[in-house]
């Protein structure tokens, strides 16, 4: 780690997406027992630092046991975290150093890494998205949501690569967009080239001519979607 700051930072963002993915999850019990073995903690471990029978967890993992509440909900992530802390931030310092320094950044809306892949396709019916060009048959392992405009004035080159996380094989979610020519050229200088472009906002016959050429050429599907930022995020977060 490298400052107290950066810590706080990576934290919170942990804090941040782990609840967000286990209250909009259609299975939480699902969600919650991912993230606990995501962390290498048993149920035993758990229980014993919250002080509570380790058939409580069982339960709310199974389902047999109501929905944990958001007080709940914060206190198992609270757990999972100093029970990291106390092993030496391994599982903290992995999604520090996946996210680097785009800590901070107001453009990053978002950065979500998935277990296992999932089908474009998934990701587009869910996002009620048109396909501009390119094959929806193709794995995704994530996505990142990003402020096109913030991009445009905060990220310095060698920023912009960070956006990819683990996998460049993701979707790229970009808002405030005008036309989409601006982060399709931002794409097409790139080294790196993600899985798909997804455009937030826009209709169709409104992408510029240009973002849908580029697209063509680096072999890059290219989707919009007219659901708002937030209904991305909670589209996208649900099981």
């Amino acid at each position: 780690m490298n400052s107290g700051g950066e810590i706080s930072n990576a934290r919170g963002l942990l804090a941040e997406k782990i609840a967000g993915e286990i209250t909009l999850s259609q299975n939480p019990g699902d969600t919650l027992r991912k993230w606990r073995r995501n962390f290498g903690i048993t149920q035993t471990d758990l229980s014993n630092y919250l002080k509570i029978s380790p058939s409580v967890i069982s339960d709310y993992e199974s389902g047999r046991r109501k929905s944990p509440g958001i007080m709940i909900v914060s206190k198992i992530i609270d757990a999972l975290l100093r029970i990291d802390e106390s092993r030496g931030c391994n599982v903290l310092r992995a999604y520090e150093d996946m996210w680097g320094d785009i800590l901070g950044l107001d453009s990053i809306c978002s950065v979500c890494e998935y277990q296992d892949p999932i089908p474009l396709a998934d990701m587009a019916i869910k996002l009620n998205a048109e396909i501009l060009f390119g094959r929806t048959d193709i794995t995704i392992w994530g996505y990142t949501i990003i402020d096109s405009m913030k991009a445009i004035v905060e990220m310095l080159p060698d920023q912009f690569q960070k956006i990819y996380g683990r996998s460049t094989a993701r979707a790229l979610i970009f808002t405030g967009i005008h036309s989409g020519k601006s982060p399709m050229v931002a794409v097409r200088v790139s080294n790196l080239k993600p899985g798909a472009v997804i455009l937030q906002g826009l209709m169709p016959s409104e992408v510029d001519p240009v973002a849908i050429r580029i697209a063509e050429v680096e072999n890059i599907p290219l989707l919009t979607t007219h659901f708002s930022v937030d209904e991305v995020s909670s589209a996208l977060n649900k099981g």
